[in-house]
């Protein structure tokens, strides 16, 4: 009789199985990490927005706060050669002023007065489940609330954090 070299089929789907077993408990453990890591950032990124809302009111005290990401934006080629504007005031990074960032939408908005003395700012989860669970608003108080469910839209409507 003559001896086989390798693995038997059934050896092979043993492996496979044991793997495949290992990827469902790793998978899920994955998406929760990537979910945390989006909603960190999407607070970072409203503690943004807040400083340069608040940098824009001073700087500009004519117009006080912005209702537009891209207004606290800029080109990046043009904010290293020419000197802010109030429509590209170049306080936030262009992602940012783009209005999406890792997984989460961000708006500005609520606006009132003139100048404007108010504003509210918003992050929402791209996919809500996949890229993020919390829902994440501040106002021009600096503080940041979330929702668990629904936007959520500053002025004390959400749970602070």
């Amino acid at each position: 009789m003559k001896k086989q070299k390798g693995f038997s089929l059934i050896e092979l789907l043993i492996v496979v199985a044991i793997i495949l077993i290992i990827a469902a408990i790793a998978i899920p453990n994955l998406m929760r990490s990537k979910m945390a890591a989006n909603e960190s950032s999407a607070v970072g990124s409203l503690r943004t927005i807040n400083t340069a809302e608040v940098t824009y009111s001073n700087n500009y005290p004519t117009l006080g706060y912005t209702g537009t990401l891209a207004q606290l934006g800029g080109n990046p080629a043009t904010c290293a050669t020419a000197p802010a504007t109030s429509t590209a005031a170049c306080l936030i990074d262009n992602v940012l002023a783009l209005g999406t960032k890792s997984g989460y939408n961000f708006v500005l908005g609520g606006l009132t007065g003139t100048p404007a003395v108010t504003y509210t700012s918003s992050a929402t989860p791209v996919a809500p489940g996949t890229s993020g669970q919390r829902y994440f608003c501040s106002d021009q108080s600096g503080v940041i609330e979330y929702l668990q469910t629904g936007a959520c839209t500053g002025n004390g409507t959400g749970t602070a954090l």
